[in-house]
């Protein structure tokens, strides 16, 4: 039997029948390679890692579980700055105001505007017993905690010193103090029980003064708004981490 013309050709072709379906190559069958003509120059490919590459981050504290406590004079923006930081860490963080648990009670409250007493003291006291209660239970289950409270520097052990002792050792104090003018103008803006007289704002300030020397980190917020103040506290926290002494 003959296949094709002469044949010689291909079995199964006859001439005038249509052409035949390609036969699919074999299992495992690879192509042999075609030389490469002239193209234009490919920029070599770095190797694969499945990641895309991020730029590098702005040092700051991360993902640390942190206690910190920010430091301050009335009207110096300690709450909203502390609410910020608080909200904008990429982990969970609570921020606890002392004066929003002194002002849970709301009868029989000591308000400190008429006057420093010993009933105003012991509110005081329990208010900064039951923060440091909230902080403790929050970094037990992995949440760092802000509180901001009005320590003064030359009454260290109620002051810093107590807080220490209710929150723990590792409790990182910073200390926000912007210019008298810029506390004054701040503290006109509030309202209510919060609101102090002037003379008042001013022996505060001064007393916070105290800070300087002290090594602890301050930030002079005065010509900040909320957003680079915070960005500043978090620099300030990531070099006391930094610390070795810490």
């Amino acid at each position: 039997m003959q296949h094709g013309v002469g044949g010689w050709g291909p079995p199964g072709h006859h001439p005038g029948a249509p052409p035949q379906p390609p036969i699919p190559p074999a299992a495992g069958w690879q192509a042999p390679p075609v030389p490469a003509g002239p193209g234009p120059a490919v920029p070599p490919v770095p190797e694969a890692t499945g990641h895309i590459p991020l730029p590098a981050a702005a040092p700051g504290t991360g993902a640390a579980v942190l206690a910190v406590l920010l430091i301050g004079p009335a009207g110096a923006g300690k709450t909203t700055v502390a609410r910020h930081w608080a909200r904008t860490r990429p982990v969970p963080t609570a921020h606890i105001s002392l004066d929003d648990v002194r002002e849970w009670v709301v009868s029989g409250f000591a308000d400190p505007q008429a006057g420093w007493n010993d009933h105003s003291e012991a509110q005081y006291r329990l208010a900064r017993r039951t923060c440091g209660f909230a902080a403790r239970n929050f970094l037990a289950n992995g949440i760092s905690c802000i509180l901001d409270d009005a320590v003064f520097p030359d009454r260290p052990v109620v002051g810093l010193g107590g807080w220490k002792r209710h929150v723990g050792p590792g409790l990182l104090p910073v200390v926000l103090l912007p210019g008298l003018d810029i506390v004054l103008e701040r503290n006109a803006q509030r309202s209510g029980n919060r609101r102090l007289t002037d003379e008042e704002v001013a022996r505060i300030h001064g007393r916070m003064a105290g800070w300087y020397g002290s090594g602890l980190p301050i930030i002079d917020n005065s010509h900040q708004d909320v957003e680079a103040t915070a960005h500043a506290l978090d620099q300030a926290l990531a070099r006391a981490l930094a610390t070795p002494s810490r």
